[in-house]
């Protein structure tokens, strides 16, 4: 095989190696650094003696007829400080460099090759994916770069918290689809974790940026403050200092250039006073709709399923079908839309839940739940769901014979119902008097909320703003999307939920009893440790004795603290 050398002095090969060399051709190709002789080569895989002494008797000839060329061009004797890339690696002594390069057949086509191909690659490297300007994408990624240089990040945004984030940065809803298309910015997110900037874990869904996504957003807030910097309910904090992740030298010069931002050690505190719904009903621009969970009208017995459909029918009351995960009814205040001629309406309406649901049981359901545990468990996602005002409806109340359980039995569970747990109970006689009673809810709530202004929020600042009936003039509701994705039964919980449904299965501990616990000891972990902390049986079997349960302060009780220390401090099987 023999070598050519460039003008820029480099060297390539521009003989194809013989046939019976292929596999140290293909060596050299994946030797990353120089040679400067053949002799060098011998550290490759299939370069023998033979080959090496043959390469430098070529590479000795072919150096001796380029001196004869290139003698009378002096400028390429060596390179210099100011020399630009392409004449950084002039020949500086006798001994050439071998730059190892792919084999072709037209030699006259190596010279220079590698400068003309990388040129083009780093531009599109360079250029790669960059969303425009207010754009659901650009929202998006400023949006959790907001957030991962907040002191108070979790590390990642939730579905409503990211959407209610970036919607200010983005002229398109994130929410609802626009008229004659069927998506949303929200789109955008699923081109964002195929290219790997944003990464989507957990479920419910927490959504971060990767890398090369906090990478993109530091060049998207390079190029100018975003609008979210003038909003007083997310701002940027103050210099990078505190936060390792902002490793750009620009970006520092950058924060440091705008100084702190005084609101910031306030960020948590005014929230509830800056609250800015995502979208509003004024009176008069919603209608009240009755929610039925599609379980009521299908399964079973068909014709009594179908005789509740009748019954509101009859009764003129506006009610929709659909899946409802926790309850059997609900009402919502749909968007009212003004039908104008040749203008074709949204797909979709916006949906508010008001703050009522109704948990439908017959007395042979009632029995049935109570015996395979369904009762507590409902009605602790009832009180869980985000309504202040649950309903049992209680239907057949009058028929308590030939159950499983006794009538006596059935009645102190209702009672206990309303009573203990504070839900509101309504007896019915027939399925008649049910749907009588749902038709005179929709009355009462459409009088209740026609003249008030509602706004949609989510979970956390319902929580901040209880109680949610309605009061001068306005009320924060949930939308149904989030109220009903929240309510799933079957989703993956925290430990924190499993710890609870854990408590509850002890003979004496309610829903209330096992929040409290939960107030003081979040997860089992933290339970042991407590535990562990004691230095004598007595102190672990009082530990939880004194904790404060339900409405009226009551405390645990040594009974139950007994029985939970035997039960988490005892190794194997209990006595």
């Amino acid at each position: 095989r023999s070598w050519g050398v460039g003008r820029s002095g480099f060297l390539f090969h521009s003989a194809v190696c013989p046939a019976s060399r292929p596999q140290a051709l293909s060596s050299l190709h994946k030797y990353p650094l120089p040679l400067r002789s053949g002799r060098e080569a011998r550290i490759l895989q299939y370069f023998g003696e033979h080959i090496c002494r043959q390469l430098d008797e070529q590479l000795e000839k072919h150096r001796r007829a380029q001196e004869d060329l290139v003698a009378p061009a002096t400028s390429w004797s060596g390179p210099e400080d100011g020399d630009p890339p392409s004449s950084q690696d002039t020949l500086a002594s006798d001994i050439p460099i071998l730059q190892p390069v792919p084999c072709s057949t037209k030699p006259d086509q190596l010279q220079g090759q590698p400068l003309k191909k990388n040129k083009p690659a780093s531009r599109r490297r360079a250029r790669g994916y960059f969303p425009a300007p207010r754009s659901g994408a650009y929202a998006v990624l400023v949006a959790l770069y907001q957030d991962s240089i907040s002191p108070h990040t979790r590390g990642y945004l939730t579905k409503p918290e990211l959407q209610r984030a970036a919607q200010p940065l983005c002229d398109k809803s994130f929410f609802l689809a626009g008229p004659g298309t069927k998506t949303t910015a929200w789109s955008a997110v699923s081109t964002l974790i195929r290219k790997e900037l944003v990464l989507k874990t957990n479920i419910p869904a927490r959504y971060s940026l990767t890398e090369s996504g906090l990478a993109l957003a530091k060049e998207l807030l390079a190029l100018g403050k975003p609008p979210l910097l003038q909003d007083d309910d997310l701002r940027l904090p103050a210099a990078g200092s505190e936060e390792p992740s902002v490793d750009s030298e620009g970006e520092d010069r950058q924060c440091s250039d705008q100084g702190t931002f005084p609101e910031e050690p306030r960020a948590e505190e005014p929230r509830a006073d800056t609250f800015k719904p995502q979208f509003t009903f004024c009176p008069g621009q919603f209608d009240v709709i009755l929610c039925v969970d599609f379980i009521e009208t299908t399964g079973g017995p068909t014709s009594r399923k179908q005789d509740l459909v009748n019954e509101l029918e009859r009764n003129g009351v506006p009610f929709s079908i659909r899946k409802l995960n926790v309850g059997d009814f609900l009402w919502v205040a749909r968007e009212r839309h003004s039908s104008a001629a040749g203008q074709l309406q949204p797909l979709t309406s916006q949906e508010l839940v008001l703050d009522y649901v109704v948990e439908r049981k017959r007395m042979p359901d009632l029995c049935s739940s109570i015996i395979d545990g369904r009762f507590r468990e409902q009605k602790f996602r009832l009180r869980q769901c985000g309504l202040s005002h649950p309903i049992y409806l209680v239907e057949d109340s009058g028929s308590g014979q030939h159950l499983s359980l006794p009538e006596k039995t059935l009645q102190q569970a209702i009672t206990n119902t309303q009573v203990v747990d504070g839900f509101f109970v309504k007896r019915t006689r027939d399925i008649r008097e049910s749907a009588a009673y749902l038709t005179i809810m929709t009355r009462h709530l459409t009088k209740l909320y026609k003249d008030k202004t509602l706004q949609s929020c989510t979970k956390e600042e319902l929580e901040r703003e209880r109680p949610l009936q309605p009061r001068n003039d306005s009320c924060m509701l949930l939308t149904f999307a989030e109220f009903n994705e929240g309510a799933m039964k079957n989703k993956p919980q925290t430990v924190s939920e499993v710890f609870a449904r854990q408590l509850m299965q002890i003979s004496g501990i309610s829903g209330e009893k096992a929040a409290a616990i939960l107030e003081r000891y979040k997860t089992p972990a933290s339970l042991l440790a407590a535990y562990a902390a004691c230095k004598t049986t007595l102190e672990k079997e009082q530990l939880l004795s004194s904790i404060k349960c339900g409405k009226l302060q009551r405390n645990l009780g040594p009974a139950l603290s007994k029985t939970l220390a035997q039960l988490y401090c005892t190794p194997g099987p209990l006595p």
